[in-house]
């Protein structure tokens, strides 16, 4: 998983005072000539990835970047996808099928008023 930009600076300084105290507790106990323990050298090996890492993005930041001209004529044209084969059946059918009416919208208030009048007219129904 690649590491935030922003606390690269922030770990380098975190790790390099840990590794520190590691090396002072080691001097303090057996001397300077005793081998460096397990967490020590996890210490120097995280230190030195995180510093290749910093070397890394600041190499890549001194790259040309796209300017916004660039950006807006390099745009995305995705190609058009081939489209199944229609089967016979279906374009029977299709050719079959009768296209619907179109109603006027006075047509459609005479029918809504017909359907209110009929309603107004049917005998009640009585409440269970």
């Amino acid at each position: 998983m690649p590491i935030r930009t922003a606390t690269l600076s922030k770990r380098i300084s975190a790790n390099g005072q840990a590794l520190h105290r590691a090396m002072m507790s080691r001097a303090e106990t057996g001397g300077s000539d005793q081998e460096p323990s397990q967490a020590e050298l996890a210490l120097r090996d995280e230190r030195r990835l995180l510093k290749e890492e910093r070397e890394k993005r600041q190499a890549q930041a001194l790259q040309p970047k796209p300017s916004a001209v660039e950006r807006m004529l390099r745009t995305h044209h995705p190609e058009a996808k081939d489209k199944p084969k229609a089967k016979k059946d279906a374009q029977d059918a299709k050719a079959t099928a009768k296209p619907k009416a179109r109603k006027s919208r006075a047509e459609k208030h005479a029918e809504k008023a017909a359907a209110l009048e009929a309603a107004r007219r049917s005998p009640k129904k009585p409440a269970k």
